[in-house]
């Protein structure tokens, strides 16, 4: 199992568990989004069993779309919308998106249109608050064009209109290979629905948009536009704290986690935490991070050659971050990974060595326990409950 508990741990044992969610309900559908290079052929639906932790073998659907890597659900989950990760060198290589109606009974995913990115290797996605439009982060891992962040028109029945407004910046050019150009890796929202904010691997910086829901080009810099970071850090992935005052990034080149106070479109730097030794010569990988139900708990992916989850308590007044364990993935290259509704199952999508491995968690401390289940998958990249 390969997990380290820190000495301090004990005092994680006080903390309380954080409510269950469905208390009553074990049979989850699960939306699993995969790449497609290989035998996989797009989304697949799935039963989960929050009893056992385990997904039954045999899908309840597949719905074939091309690179589906990043899932995004509306918040009542009638609409799902999946980027397509095409780009040079695929055998589609123009990005896209596309949309996706949600039976509220059976579950049962339809398609409804799909559009172009406006950019290549489309990576990741966020609806905004009031649902009216898609935010879509363009990787481009070619420096021409670079890339580039969409603004995604979407109407009451959630088909898309053609891409409205696009951004971009100049690259850090820290790293010649690996920042020559822009490289927007994801575009989160803030809490209260004002903000948008794109982490650019490219450019070192989160560059952070006051979000008007007005107009087709509704995303205008903010009073404070950007938020720089330590020069070649490559930023990844953000997630706010439950309460909204506080955010975490991942630095993919660095392997490293950032820590912030935040407040109405401005973030402070509070910490910059390690994700795995740097006295020793290996290639690290910061990826996915996400938080416990009750948001008392980090955990955040370093990939490279270390693939562990890293899990870290968080200070509940000060947001400040403590190590408390590493646990390997049991696999290579873990795409992303995500906690089930009952919070007692970790599942993780290890993209390289193709499977689907699951995990039990403790609520009340946190802690990465015992594997539950491997399952054979080719390349996935991205997990949806439906809970609803």
């Amino acid at each position: 199992m390969n997990r380290k508990i820190l000495p301090w741990l004990a005092m994680a044992g006080g903390l309380a568990a954080f409510p269950v969610l469905a208390q009553n309900m074990t049979d989850y559908d699960l939306l699993v989004g995969a790449y497609t290079q290989g035998k996989s052929e797009g989304i697949y639906r799935y039963r989960f069993d929050s009893k056992t932790g385990q997904i039954d073998s045999t899908p309840r659907q597949v719905i074939k779309s091309e690179n589906p890597s990043w899932l995004t659900l509306s918040k009542d989950q009638r609409l799902l919308f999946a980027v397509n990760e095409n780009g040079p060198g695929q055998a589609d290589t123009v990005g896209k998106v596309s949309s996706f109606a949600i039976d509220a009974k059976s579950h049962e995913v339809t398609p409804i249109n799909q559009v172009n990115s406006k950019g290549d290797e489309p990576t990741h996605s966020s609806l905004s608050a009031d649902g009216h439009f898609l935010f879509v982060a363009n990787y481009a891992v070619h420096p021409d064009p670079g890339g580039v962040l969409a603004v995604v028109p979407v109407d009451k029945s959630g088909k898309l209109a053609d891409v409205s407004q696009t951004l971009t910046h100049p690259a850090s050019k820290v790293d010649p290979e690996r920042q020559a150009s822009s490289h927007v890796h994801s575009a989160v929202g803030s809490p209260d629905g004002k903000y948008l904010i794109a982490s650019d691997l490219g450019a070192d910086k989160l560059f952070v948009f006051h979000y008007t829901g007005k107009g087709p080009q509704p995303l205008q810099p903010a009073k404070t536009p950007s938020v720089e970071l330590p020069p070649g850090s490559g930023p990844r992935h953000l997630l706010f704290s439950n309460n909204g005052k506080h955010a975490y990034l991942t630095l993919e080149m660095a392997g490293q986690v950032a820590s912030f106070d935040y407040h109405d479109g401005v973030f402070k730097r509070t910490q910059l935490l390690d994700l795995s030794d740097k006295s020793v010569k290996q290639k690290v990988g910061g990826g996915g991070l996400h938080s416990s139900t009750d948001g008392k708990f980090l955990y955040v992916v370093d990939r490279g050659d270390v693939n562990e989850l890293v899990v870290f308590a968080i200070n509940s007044s000060s947001g400040q971050l403590k190590e408390i364990q590493r646990r390997s993935v049991e696999g290579i290259e873990p795409r992303e990974f995500s906690i089930d509704p009952s919070g007692h199952f970790l599942l993780i999508a290890n993209q390289k060595s193709n499977q689907i491995v699951t995990v039990r968690v403790d609520p009340k401390t946190g802690l990465l326990g015992d594997t539950v289940q491997k399952m054979d998958f080719d390349s996935p990249s991205d997990f949806r409950f439906l809970t609803r």
